[in-house]
């Protein structure tokens, strides 16, 4: 403020007008404070001026959901984000970064032909889950892995109820293996990445979000031949897609997601952004002009629970 810059000269106040006296006033007795519930704003406030700031916030909130896990770790749940952002990274491109390596290619060959899905690898030497319809009938399954090698597997066992298998790849050890999150505590809108070798093409990476969950698909329990375009029928809400569904179907509960899937893609891994498989792609619906977002995937916390009854069994 400059020297010369002058302040307006208030009148001063008339002795004879005295202003009345304060009343008195009762302070409110304070309100009871429930301090269990603070972190969880605090923690809001704190990731948003993390944002702000520059980013952070989603390894901060990453760091409470991992701890809220533990809570659970007794269903199998494993804690931890196996995605490493670095600056300039998309949240899509650190998941594909970190989830590819444990997605496979699998090839099944069958009296009717080949047909090609995906897999996603679950120990490290070599115990992949996949869709049972994958590789229901196949006489010989051979697995391509995300550094461009290949090695027959074996089935372990299958769920045909739940569209679930489990096959190994033989002569395999240290492989990536994916960390399975929990389905559960997925909501509808959350970001989500689908990995899978749709029409082939290996390592294709699509992104989306929740759409629904609790929806009931239905699919063949056998697949006796190879659909159009490597297609598999399944239906949803009274209809049938990618063809009729014959024979003995089964019905289970799906999560929906516009991420795009295609032919190919059943049995890789529905990601979320922390890089924990949610789902296994399943079931797609893919029109002339190929997908229109809308697809399915089994949950994970189903699937692991099936994996523990393959590998008993």
């Amino acid at each position: 403020m400059s020297s010369d810059e002058t302040f307006p000269h208030w009148p001063a106040p008339d002795p004879r007008h005295r202003a009345p006296e304060p009343v008195p006033v009762t302070a409110p007795s304070p309100t009871p404070r429930h301090r269990g519930r603070r972190p969880l704003p605090l923690l809001a406030a704190v990731a948003l001026v993390a944002a702000l700031a520059g980013g952070g916030s989603a390894a901060l909130v990453g760091q409470w959901r991992d701890d809220h896990a533990a809570g659970v770790a007794g269903s199998g749940v494993t804690t931890g984000s196996p995605v490493s952002r670095t600056k300039g990274d998309s949240a899509v491109a650190a998941v594909a970064r970190a989830v590819s390596p444990s997605v496979v290619e699998i090839k099944a060959v069958s009296g009717a032909g080949q047909a090609t899905g995906s897999g996603v690898i679950v120990t490290g030497d070599g115990e992949i889950i996949t869709n049972n319809h994958v590789v229901s009938g196949a006489q010989q399954l051979t697995v391509r892995f995300d550094d461009g090698s290949t090695a027959p597997a074996e089935v372990v066992g299958t769920n045909a109820d739940n569209d679930i298998a489990l096959i190994k790849a033989t002569g395999k050890t240290g492989l990536k293996a994916a960390t399975l999150g929990d389905s559960d505590r997925a909501d509808v809108g959350d970001e989500v990445v689908a990995i899978g070798s749709p029409e082939g093409l290996t390592g294709t990476v699509t992104s989306g979000i929740i759409s629904a969950k609790n929806r009931d698909v239905t699919v063949q329990k056998e697949q006796e031949q190879q659909q159009p375009r490597g297609q598999w029928p399944f239906g949803f809400g009274g209809e049938e897609y990618n063809g009729q569904l014959g024979g003995e179907t089964t019905t289970y509960k799906a999560l929906q997601t516009d991420a795009s899937i295609n032919p190919g893609n059943s049995g890789g891994p529905l990601v979320d952004l922390s890089g924990r498989v949610v789902g296994i792609n399943s079931a797609m619906y893919s029109g002339n002009a190929g997908s229109v977002g809308l697809g399915f995937a089994i949950p994970v916390n189903d699937v692991r629970t099936i994996v523990a009854d393959l590998r008993n069994n």
